[in-house]
């Protein structure tokens, strides 16, 4: 036991050391904040919540706060918060993010008894000002949202903690399991009452990080399970009728694409335009506001181009159609029988969720450089061969396209096999979430706080 100590005792030397840095430099990081609204990076109105300050009342009840970073992730995350609101309708939930491309399409789409707000920055007095207000009984944390003040402040205060689809990629294992900062965060993975890693790999680095051995458990990969948010009606309509446009072409999708990455893309597309001349590319780079970037790049080559935002028809010379809307992925991925998954084709990229592209019965197609999505891809090629099909290239991707096209046999196995493997890798994953939170989180709530359930739940 001396030895643990001796950690916890190094561990809680560098935290000291950590918040008194975040105490001194909170000027300028307030300063950074109202530097990233002047750039539109933060809410222009809602801003100061990033500061801890609340716009909404907190409801009378025990409060559940679930934090994710960005849109990947907060979507990820409203299936679990739905089935902890079917079985524990007497909670409130908090749910906060932190990028403004997430709040959008959330705010548009969550149930009303959600609370959404802005995650406090890591600074002692917002997150003091934000726990003080708000109050969670517990806080369930999405992928890898590890920051000491929020974690050591909490654990203070005797708030229960989880992690779910925990994640460390190669990059910040390497920084974290160094000599200054592993006491560090081994004391922080110390503080939670449950990490649900979302491959064993992943469980491996934390169990190297040091965390405790009896909190660490497995459920499946969240990132399997599709929430239908539905899109607004102007959306639906130009989405059927743009089924009904490009019923006449040879479709194929570029998803989530990656500045450079474009430039491959486009190549691959002439290529094709060459043996299909009615074939039409769909472009959807990761960030939209680069749609019209590209677009504009690609109109000055002689391509065609149509913007998904003008919501224009399609003419018969139009070849390439660039999504720059948000939050219509899912569905746009119903138009094309082949997806390429971006963020994959350059070195120093990691990929993305595969999964979408598969749910909708595409023919899932991805580079070689996909980080911690490669337990994904590896899951799906094991429940079945046909279901992901790698390429290290350009002409890798030309020539596996060109197949495709001409191959309708090989076209419709691969469809056929992307959805079977989808739908054995997602079964189940929520329901084994909610027992884990149940048994690990929610039965962990004091006497105190559980008979203040009791009127509730008459």
């Amino acid at each position: 036991m001396a030895w643990w100590w001796r950690r916890m005792k190094k561990g809680l030397m560098v935290y000291n050391i950590y918040r008194a840095l975040s105490y001194t430099l909170s000027p300028l990081i307030r300063l950074h904040l109202r530097w990233r609204r002047f750039r539109g990076l933060e809410h222009p109105l809602r801003w100061p919540e990033r500061l801890g300050l609340p716009s909404q009342p907190r409801r009378p009840g025990p409060l559940l706060w679930f934090h994710a970073v960005s849109l990947g992730e907060g979507m990820i995350a409203i299936p679990v918060i739905k089935h902890c609101i079917r079985n524990m309708p007497h909670f409130n939930v908090l749910f906060t993010i932190t990028t403004i491309s997430a709040f959008e399409v959330l705010s548009k789409s969550l149930p009303s008894e959600i609370i959404l707000q802005f995650s406090p920055i890591d600074t002692p007095a917002s997150i003091r000002c934000f726990l003080d207000y708000w109050k969670p009984n517990a806080i369930v944390l999405m992928e890898s949202e590890l920051w000491p003040n929020l974690i050591m402040d909490a654990s203070k205060n005797g708030i229960t903690l989880a992690l779910l689809n925990a994640r460390m990629s190669e990059k910040s294992f390497k920084v974290w399991s160094g000599p200054v900062l592993l006491p560090l965060i081994s004391l922080m993975l110390s503080k939670f009452s449950l990490i649900v890693p979302l491959s064993t790999e992943q469980g491996i680095r934390f169990q190297l990080l040091q965390a405790p051995p009896y909190v660490i458990n497995f459920s499946g990969d969240l990132k399997y399970v599709i929430e239908d948010f539905g899109i607004n009606a102007r959306g639906r309509n130009n989405l059927d009728n743009l089924r009904l446009q490009l019923s006449r072409k040879q479709v194929w999708m570029a998803s989530s694409i990656h500045r450079g990455e474009e430039e491959i893309i486009v190549g691959v597309h002439v290529v094709l335009m060459q043996l299909q001349p009615n074939i039409m590319t769909i472009i959807v780079p990761r960030h939209p506001q680069q749609g019209q970037e590209i677009a504009k790049k690609l109109e000055k080559e002689g391509l065609d181009v149509v913007l998904r935002s003008q919501y224009e028809k399609l003419k018969p010379e139009t070849n390439i159609y660039v999504v720059d809307t948000l939050g219509e992925l899912r569905y746009l991925y119903s138009l094309s029988p082949i997806a390429v998954i971006g963020g994959s084709l350059l070195p120093g990229l990691s990929g993305h969720n595969i999964s979408e592209a598969a749910a909708a019965g595409c023919a899932v197609l991805t580079g070689c450089h996909v980080g911690h999505f490669s337990h994904m891809v590896l899951e799906m090629q094991l429940s079945n061969p046909l279901s992901v099909l790698q390429v290290s290239g350009k002409l890798e991707l030309e020539k596996a396209l060109i197949e495709l096209f001409t191959n309708k046999t090989l076209l419709e196995a691969r469809r056929r096999a992307a959805k079977e493997a989808f739908g054995c890798l997602s079964s189940g994953i929520v329901e084994d979430i909610w027992s884990l939170l149940n048994f690990h989180i929610f039965s962990r709530l004091s006497a105190e706080e559980t008979k203040s359930l009791r009127p509730y739940e008459k």
